[in-house]
C-alpha cells in the first residue's frame, strides 16, 4: 500500500468547472469554481 502522503502529493490539480483554470488555494474545498468565476456569477 502506498504511503498516504505520496497519494495526496500525486493528486492532479483541482480545476475550475467553469473556466478550466487551476485552483491553487482551494484544493481541500468542495467548491468547483474559482474565485474569479464565483464573483462573475453573482
Amino acid at each position: 500500500m502506498k504511503n498516504i502522503l505520496e497519494f495526496f502529493r500525486n493528486l492532479p490539480p483541482k480545476m475550475c468547472a467553469d473556466c478550466g483554470d487551476e485552483m491553487h488555494e482551494q484544493h481541500e474545498s468542495y467548491m468547483n469554481q474559482c474565485d474569479k468565476c464565483l464573483r462573475h456569477g453573482e
